[in-house]
């Protein structure tokens, strides 16, 4: 097993990045790759799934998988519940860092920064148009709780379903949107031999400052 991991390699070979093709802030070339990435990434890859890391009260690090929701000048949007593991996490320290892979163009965009949540108004206008199963998923599920077996979600979940038969479910007090502020944001384009593009955005007050980092 060993072996075979250590034998398993690619060579990048489909594009660059230089400073001619970036822009000196960095959203303009996220929304380009991102655009890019729609076009280019076969199903079932979704291009707006990212991981995302936090850190507990403890200091210990985890990693998960979400899916984008916003973003605009402000930075970058996602939802959850408020209650779960990653919302505890964000309460004792509102900082994370998100990464996008995109394979099949031989990119990844690291971004690293505090987090807030959004307004209310803001999750009430994206939990409304959220699939109907999604809506009452939010109010049945205790995310991150401990859980006696498949059963109990779907007694919670038939239950939901019950208190809601006649009218639609609204935006529970436990749910709703995050929203990293970016602080630093990397744009990596795989090359040959190892040999990478890795171009930085930092923000230092109002402006960003480019830079570009060896491999």
């Amino acid at each position: 097993m060993t072996q075979t991991l250590a034998d398993m390699r690619r060579d990048y070979t489909r594009d660059g990045l230089s400073e001619t093709q970036a822009p000196l802030e960095p959203f303009a070339l996220f929304e380009q790759w991102f655009a890019e990435a729609v076009k280019t990434e076969q199903v079932p890859v979704e291009p707006n799934a990212m991981t995302l890391a936090t850190v507990d009260a403890n200091g210990r690090p985890h990693c998960r998988v979400l899916l984008l929701k916003g973003l605009d000048a402000r930075g970058f949007t996602f939802f959850s519940n408020y209650d779960s593991a990653k919302g505890q996490h964000l309460a004792a320290n509102p900082f994370a860092a998100m990464t996008f892979f995109w394979p099949s163009l031989e990119r990844q965009v690291r971004i690293e920064g505090r987090v807030e949540r959004v307004t209310a108004d803001e999750c009430d206008a994206y939990f409304q148009v959220r699939p109907l199963g999604s809506r009452l998923g939010a109010w049945a599920s205790p995310q991150s709780r401990v859980i006696a077996d498949r059963a109990e979600l779907e007694a919670l979940l038939a239950e939901t379903e019950q208190r809601f038969l006649d009218r639609a479910p609204h935006c529970p007090p436990h749910w709703g949107g995050y929203r990293l502020l970016p602080e630093r944001i990397e744009f990596w384009q795989g090359r040959s031999s190892r040999l990478h593009d890795r171009l930085n955005f930092r923000l230092q007050g109002a402006d960003w400052l480019r830079e570009r980092l060896a491999p």
